[in-house]
């Protein structure tokens, strides 16, 4: 199914299912950027981390156990 029969078929819809295929569409395009956005800067965060040893200090404590104080 090409994109123009879709948009024909969306047309023949009622105008609130309309609304709630474009606010699904919107959703999942905004998402999609915004995982985009994220890799982007992780990569490009990414040789920061491995080469600035005061970002990642508090590493040597994984695995230690955590007492929470009340």
């Amino acid at each position: 199914m090409g994109t123009l029969e879709i948009m024909e078929r969306i047309n023949e819809l009622p105008s609130d299912q309309r609304m709630l295929i474009a606010e699904k569409i919107i959703h999942s395009v905004r998402k999609e950027e915004t995982k985009s956005q994220l890799k982007l800067v992780a990569e490009r965060l990414c040789a920061d981390y491995k080469n600035d040893k005061e970002l990642t200090i508090f590493t040597q404590l994984d695995g230690e156990d955590f007492y929470e104080t009340r």
